[in-house]
């Protein structure tokens, strides 16, 4: 028989990573658009909400400049009322405070009506044309025969007067302003170049450059308000994103908090319930392990149930990491404190782990301060601590290696202890990695002891609780040092005494009247002493 054909392998090559944009392009990529559909909708290029902005400030502008207009109509009547015939220019005042009355009736009914792009256009144009009028009202009376000096110049101050009010009142929307102003210029420039003299020639110059000046001072004035506008539209909408992302970000830390709290309930629940027969398989394979009842009668059998029985101590005492990290997580953790010698227990700690760091090859020095005083701590949760240190220590270093347990004072008045080994060590990128909850370091990967990952971060959590630090320093093939401190407020010797006194053994005031009256140097009865 052939064999059959062998499949050829198909490699598939890595695909080439697609770079996403950032989030700041899209951001602008979208404001563009937005920008560009916004002036295609848009009656003067800018935005459409920009557009009502503008002409609501410009009618309140007109509204809070209504009365320095109607005193300068009014003057400039009574003006041309003595210098003129009195009934053409009593007839130019009523016209022109008619077209007053009625701009400021069409700015407050414009500030009345909710705002929308129809009604934003329909106001444009009639804005433009009240003030087309205004302007045309005012060449109306400025176009005058110039008769000498005096005139000329009464009507060039006159001119600019009316151009520079116009201009200011209208700055929010310039074609207005253009259109209130153009009139007046033009028709006193014609006025001026029609008598052909050189000095009104130059007049007349000077007419169209002050208008040229005063729509380029009006066009910078609503420029300078367009960028105050979108200045705070990005104001408001970074605002918006940032309540946004705060609303977004509250809502996932509470789905982390429940989560976490979920996560905590589970696993004291579970704990709790995998403890109660895992006591009963303790204690039934010790029983079997030690044949308290008599020999097996297959002789592996003794073999397996001690097997069983270091599987089930193993499982108690990660069961017991888990429920310890739960409450430490959950922040049901309860310190029992006391007074602790930290010495004593590093020097208790070391005796337990010697026999298991002898079959290793492996040297533990001790190196303690004499004479510390004791801490105000949790016995258990110290002792906790130091033999998952000594434990860890134990377990990556490699035969005939050394460990330092080292227990002194601190620069500020505390306590420190050190376990310091010489094993394979911690990258300096996988020390976050260890200290976090079920985090394994690559050394801890490979190696044949491997645990649950939860040494290190219920060592951290204790040592936060009692207010102290957890450093964590580590180089490749050197090894690896584990500093614990205590806070001097931890120390005994640092503890302030106790401030209240002892309550008496009696009341005072609870003495009986008649022993307050029996005289102390008598004594209470006298047998035979005939006194």
């Amino acid at each position: 028989m052939s064999n059959p054909a062998e499949k050829p392998e198909v490699v598939q090559l890595p695909a080439e990573p697609v770079s996403a944009p950032s989030a700041s392009s899209r951001r602008a990529a979208a404001q563009r658009v937005r920008e560009a559909r916004d002036k295609l909708t848009s009656t003067s290029g800018t935005r459409p909400a920009f557009d009502a902005e503008m002409l609501r400030q410009y009618a309140q502008t007109r509204l809070s400049a209504s009365y320095v207009v109607m005193l300068l109509v009014v003057a400039t009547g009574l003006l041309f009322g003595l210098w003129m015939q009195p009934i053409p220019a009593a007839a130019w005042t009523v016209g022109m405070l008619c077209i007053h009355a009625a701009m400021i009736r069409s700015c407050r009914r414009f500030l009345t009506e909710p705002a929308s792009p129809t009604a934003t256009r329909a106001w444009r144009t009639r804005f433009v044309v009240l003030d087309l009028l205004y302007g045309l009202c005012w060449m109306a009376i400025l176009i005058h025969p110039v008769v000498d000096m005096v005139t000329e110049t009464l009507m060039m101050f006159l001119m600019l007067l009316v151009i520079a009010v116009s201009s200011m009142v209208a700055a929010n929307l310039p074609i207005a302003a253009l259109a209130a102003t153009a009139p007046v210029a033009v028709a006193m420039a014609l006025s001026f170049a029609i008598t052909g003299s050189l000095d009104n020639y130059i007049l007349a110059a000077l007419a169209l450059a002050a208008e040229g000046y005063f729509v380029l001072l009006a066009h910078r004035l609503h420029s300078s308000t367009f960028a105050t506008l979108e200045a705070r539209a990005e104001k408001d909408a970074l605002i918006g994103e940032l309540e946004q992302a705060k609303a977004i970000s509250d809502e996932a830390r509470h789905r982390a908090e429940s989560a976490n709290v979920a996560k905590s309930r589970f696993l004291a629940q579970m704990s709790h319930e995998l403890r109660t027969p895992l006591n009963a398989i303790l204690g039934f394979s010790e029983v079997m392990k030690s044949e308290i009842f008599g020999a097996h009668a297959v002789p592996v059998y003794k073999e397996y149930s001690a097997d069983i029985h270091n599987s089930g101590v193993h499982l108690l005492n990660l069961i017991n990491e888990i429920l310890d990290l739960s409450r430490i997580e959950a922040g049901r953790y309860e310190l029992n404190e006391e007074a602790v010698s930290l010495v004593g227990v590093v020097a208790d700690c070391h005796h337990l782990m010697k026999l298991r760091a002898s079959s290793r090859g492996i040297t533990i020095h001790e190196v303690f301060e004499q004479a510390m005083p004791r801490l105000w701590a949790d016995e258990r949760a110290i002792r906790q601590v130091v033999l998952n240190l000594i434990s860890n220590s134990i377990k990556f270093t490699p035969q005939g290696g050394e460990i330092w347990l080292k227990a002194g004072w601190t620069a500020s008045g505390g306590q420190y202890l050190s376990v310091r080994d010489t094993g394979s060590g911690i990258p300096e990128d996988e020390i976050p990695i260890v200290l976090a909850s079920f985090g394994q370091g690559s050394n801890s990967i490979k190696s044949a002891e491997q645990g649950a990952g939860l040494g290190l971060p219920i060592a951290k959590n204790l040592i936060d609780l009692h207010g102290g630090t957890f450093t964590l320093k580590s180089k490749l093939r050197i090894g690896t040092e584990v500093i614990v401190t205590f806070p001097p407020e931890r120390v005994m010797s640092a503890l302030a005494p106790l401030s209240d006194d002892s309550p008496p053994l009696q009341p005072e005031g609870s003495v009986l009247p008649d022993e307050k009256r029996r005289p102390r140097h008598k004594p209470i009865m006298s047998a035979g002493t005939g006194s």
